[in-house]
């Protein structure tokens, strides 16, 4: 049923343009062979069947709680007709059925984008089975098996290359055109596209929970989506409506010319405001889309172009986020290879980045991980449970010394390296150095930012104090915080909210909750099974940070380009209005004017589409 009503509402507008135009045309040339009362039912007849299809249109919306300024053009053609000014009312129909087409075809090309990520999902997979290749639904891919993947196809799930190499095009998902090269073990995300000879994948996660799935269910919610600027104009369209009866009834009084109130009426039909935003909002989300960075909804795109303020986690947003073992640190009686089996089998069962370096080293030493049991995880501070029959807590000073009951002292380290903690048993066994260096675009993409107009930067990192003020002092940002739980991140989003809009940025489970809070929230990456991308309003499809900056313009351009074409077209019908209501413009006449003022503004909201102008140095 569902399905059904989008396939009409979809063809309902063309439909209804057919109509009106056979009626229109039909009805002029029945006039042309002197058959004027044939002529005049032709008009009467196209002018009633769009007049039938608007009330219920109508009617959906009020049902719906929404009062569109559709009654306004009802109210034109309707009067049209009681008045026996049935061109008028024949021209109106067209006029609106075509401004509907016309606003259809315009959100179609907006979408264009966002709709070709949703056109791109794999359904099937080859799996290796004992009995050989075989091809399965993606669904019923674990994690752990082996599938074969061809010139051509696109990614399934996300999974990591174990035989040969693959040449990816990730176009669809970052926007960028360039093909990368993916060696064996590296991961392969899905949604990507093989351009490469065939390689094997293992997979990682099962299909729901990989990162096209993710984006799927992202792009879905923004096409469903009203923009605050949309639902405005729906709030005001009775006291537009209100304002358009008093110049029909002025215009009335005035002249005692009900053909003169009906003009009056024809040039208020329909609204700019209605056909201008959402038409420019999504264009910038669609163009958005095809930069890599998926805005969940037009109210996201507008609360983007007004953000002061940027508060950033450190780890996976201005570093790699991708960490690198480069020490087991050992007490007394422990050795690096049993510490780092345990500690990687405990972090099995998490998806902080952290947790993932550890499991990497331990594969790359060849150690074997046993499964963990009876895991609790505190987000961004560790995890502890049992490995092997012995105790696990895994993480930061403080998570750790809950276990042994004693503070680790603190290691002087360079700039870029976290530790950490491993407690067996209730014990210190180790400090794990990884090295997890600043971007080297991260110097750049912050500069831009303030060009993009953020007037301040703000760090915020569970990481060591000692070291998220090194990096801020690299980077130049305006403040920085350590030693960051989630709830302190939200408590720095609340005090920072008093000074602007916010926009949080991170990756983590942990920055889920101050993500959700901020004026906007932004994930980086689209995996769908983390919480962060949830809680997000935007989601950078690939971890580039850079993209964001480019994002924010395109935020801030959008919006002023809807504002623009909305109040442009309200000022152009506010004129005509006028003009109608002291008798310059018949209603044929006042017809023709107003749709040109839509056809105008609804052009002048493509511009959103267009690459905006990004200021340098």
């Amino acid at each position: 049923m569902i399905a059904f009503t989008k396939t009409y509402d979809r063809a309902a507008p063309f439909l209804l343009v057919v109509i009106a135009i056979c009626g229109l045309v039909g009805g002029g040339l029945l006039h042309w062979f002197e058959l004027p009362l044939h002529g005049e039912s032709l008009w009467r007849a196209g002018a009633l069947v769009v007049l039938v299809a608007l009330c219920l249109q109508i009617v959906r919306s009020l049902v719906a709680g929404r009062a569109g300024v559709d009654l306004i053009a009802a109210l034109s053609i309707g009067v049209g007709l009681a008045l026996d000014q049935t061109l008028a009312a024949a021209i109106v129909a067209v006029m609106y059925a075509g401004g509907q087409q016309l606003e259809n075809y315009a959100e179609g090309r907006a979408r264009r984008d966002m709709t070709a990520l949703l056109g791109r999902v794999a359904r099937t997979a080859m799996r290796y089975q004992p009995s050989g290749l075989m091809e399965v639904p993606i669904e019923d891919l674990v994690p752990g098996n082996r599938i074969l993947l061809r010139k051509g196809e696109v990614v399934p799930v996300d999974g990591r290359v174990s035989k040969g190499n693959a040449i990816l095009d990730l176009s669809a998902l970052t926007g960028e055109a360039v093909p990368v090269e993916i060696g064996a073990g590296g991961e392969v995300p899905s949604g990507a596209t093989v351009v490469s000879a065939p390689f094997d994948l293992s997979v990682l996660r099962p299909s729901a929970q990989s990162t096209y799935a993710g984006i799927v269910r992202l792009v879905e919610a923004a096409q469903e989506s009203r923009a605050p600027m949309v639902r405005l104009a729906d709030r005001y369209a009775l006291s537009f409506l209100a304002i358009t009866l008093v110049f029909a009834g002025f215009a009335y009084w005035l002249s005692g010319d009900p053909v003169r109130a009906l003009a009056v009426l024809v040039v208020a039909t329909p609204c700019p405001l209605i056909l201008a935003v959402p038409v420019a909002l999504i264009s910038g989300m669609s163009k958005a889309a095809a930069n890599g960075v998926l805005i969940k909804s037009g109210g996201a795109l507008e609360a983007l172009a007004s953000v002061k303020i940027a508060v950033m986690d450190k780890t996976g947003t201005l570093t790699g986020g991708k960490p690198k073992v480069t020490e087991v640190i050992c007490e007394a009686g422990f050795t690096s290879d049993h510490v780092l089996s345990l500690a990687a089998g405990l972090d099995q069962a998490s998806g902080h980045v952290m947790a993932t370096a550890l499991i990497e080293a331990a594969a790359s030493r060849g150690l074997k991980l046993a499964s963990p049991d009876e895991v609790e995880e505190a987000p961004g501070e560790g995890l502890h449970g049992r490995v092997d029959g012995v105790r696990i807590a895994v993480g930061g000073r403080g998570y750790v010394a809950r276990f042994t009951g004693i503070l680790p002292p603190k290691l002087k380290l360079d700039d870029g390296i976290a530790v950490v903690h491993v407690a067996i048993d209730g014990i210190l066994a180790a400090r794990i150095l990884l090295s997890d260096r600043i971007r080297a675009d991260a110097a750049d993409s912050l500069a831009a930012f303030r060009t993009a107009g953020v007037t301040r930067l703000v760090l915020a990192s569970g990481d060591q104090t000692s070291i998220v003020e090194r990096a801020a002092t690299s980077l130049g940002v305006d403040a920085a915080h350590g030693e960051l739980k989630p709830e302190d991140k939200v408590r720095l989003v609340e005090a920072e909210r008093r000074q602007g809009a916010v926009m949080m940025v991170g990756d983590g489970v942990n920055d889920a909750p101050a993500l959700a809070l901020a004026d906007v929230g932004v994930a980086m990456g689209a995996r769908g099974s983390a919480a962060s991308s949830e809680a997000a309003d935007v989601v950078l499809l690939t971890d580039d940070l850079g993209r964001l900056p480019v994002a924010l313009a395109i935020a801030q351009r959008s919006r002023r380009i809807a504002l623009q074409s909305a109040i442009a077209g309200l000022c152009l019908s506010a004129v005509a209005m006028v003009a109608a209501t002291f008798g310059y413009l018949l209603p044929v006449e006042g017809a023709v004017l107003q749709e040109v003022i839509d056809v105008a503004v609804i052009l002048n909201a493509l511009r959103a589409l267009t690459p905006p102008k990004l200021a340098t140095g």
